[in-house]
């Protein structure tokens, strides 16, 4: 009777010794997959690195690559002055700042109460994310290549909103050029402010950077070539 209970006993162990070992297996397969997939840089990232590089390096005669600037990080602010009286219409424009950018915003608070606005001081009046490394290149690339085409009577943007020390201010008037936001479910339009910051030392060589990028800028009447 005690062999007959223990020859069970033993068939039970071994394939669970199998399932554990399979297991192993898929674990370091799917980790494998996933390393791939994540491995493939975004496109913009492959073009700074094998083509506006080496063209910076020329137009500016730049000594080191370490020289030539870089897009550092992308934030997008949103502001909602209605949100001190409807606190819905934050939890909309979190929700569609996040669909935007594919990442999770903060909750901007007024710095100041203005007695003028009835705005006090800690009050959440609107939400923001900032984007660098991978999602910034994949949201710079939606931005230029799908939404500033959508956006009417469209001319280019203007070189003017450059702040001197290679950061540039893009306003965006309607929320509902960016294709993931259904235009059918939106109650209210929205702006918001996109802001690029860069490493650049001056706005010239801010502006060669993002025109390699895509972006479509004015032709700046009073351009200087750099020498």
């Amino acid at each position: 009777m005690a062999n007959e209970k223990a020859a069970p006993a033993k068939e039970k162990k071994a394939p669970a010794k199998e399932k554990k070992s399979g297991s192993k297996q898929d674990a370091k397969e799917s980790k494998g997959t996933g390393v791939r997939e994540v491995g493939v840089s975004p496109r913009l990232a492959e073009l700074y690195k094998s083509t506006i590089v080496p063209a910076l390096m020329k137009r500016f005669e730049y000594k080191s690559v370490m020289q030539v600037p870089r897009l550092e990080k992308i934030s997008v602010n949103m502001g909602i002055g209605d949100a001190t009286q409807d606190a819905k219409l934050l939890e909309v424009a979190t929700k569609e700042i996040e669909q935007i950018t594919g990442q999770k915003a903060a909750i901007t608070k007024a710095k100041k109460a203005i007695s003028n606005f009835k705005l006090r001081q800690g009050v959440p009046i609107g939400v923001r994310v900032t984007l660098r490394n991978r999602q910034m290149y994949e949201f710079l690339d939606r931005l230029v290549s799908i939404a500033m085409p959508q956006i009417r009577d469209f001319r280019g943007i203007s070189d003017k909103s450059f702040d001197g020390r290679g950061n540039y201010t893009l306003g965006v008037k309607e929320q509902i050029i960016f294709r993931e936001i259904d235009a059918e479910k939106v109650t209210k339009i929205s702006g918001m402010d996109i802001t690029l910051v860069t490493t650049a030392k001056t706005d010239l060589e801010a502006m060669e950077l993002l025109k390699a990028f895509g972006m479509p800028f004015v032709k700046r009447q009073d351009a200087v070539k750099a020498s």
